[in-house]
């Protein structure tokens, strides 16, 4: 990383305004590396460098997630509901349509039991 152009004022300060200052703690932000190991690559003096991102991340707002929407799903019932089908060994295929069939599927399964 290249040193930052540096002027000075008469008594030997650095200035930096404001928007000079976001984009060097944005650099430092995406850059990866420690305060102490920027400051020195960019050539600032560590304590300055570190008061700026000490500023900086008191005032940093944390990111907003957008607010949790729930929507209502509405589902229309079908003609023909959910089935459930039982495939046989012999190839012979039942399908349950409604709840009430279940007793009357059981009490053939039992009698094809007894029949084998």
């Amino acid at each position: 990383m290249p040193k930052l152009p540096v002027t000075a004022d008469t008594r030997g300060r650095v200035r930096t305004s404001k928007a000079q200052r976001r984009v060097i703690l944005a650099q430092f932000e995406s850059s990866g590396m420690s305060a102490a190991q920027f400051a020195r690559q960019t050539g600032l003096k560590y304590s300055t460098f570190a008061l700026w991102v000490q500023r900086y991340r008191r005032t940093k707002r944390p990111e907003r997630k957008p607010p949790l929407r729930l929507l209502e799903a509405v589902v229309a019932p079908t003609s023909r509901g959910a089935a459930l089908q039982v495939q046989l060994p012999s190839g012979a295929r039942l399908e349950i349509c409604e709840a009430g069939q279940v007793p009357l599927v059981v009490a053939l399964l039992r009698a094809l039991e007894q029949s084998c």
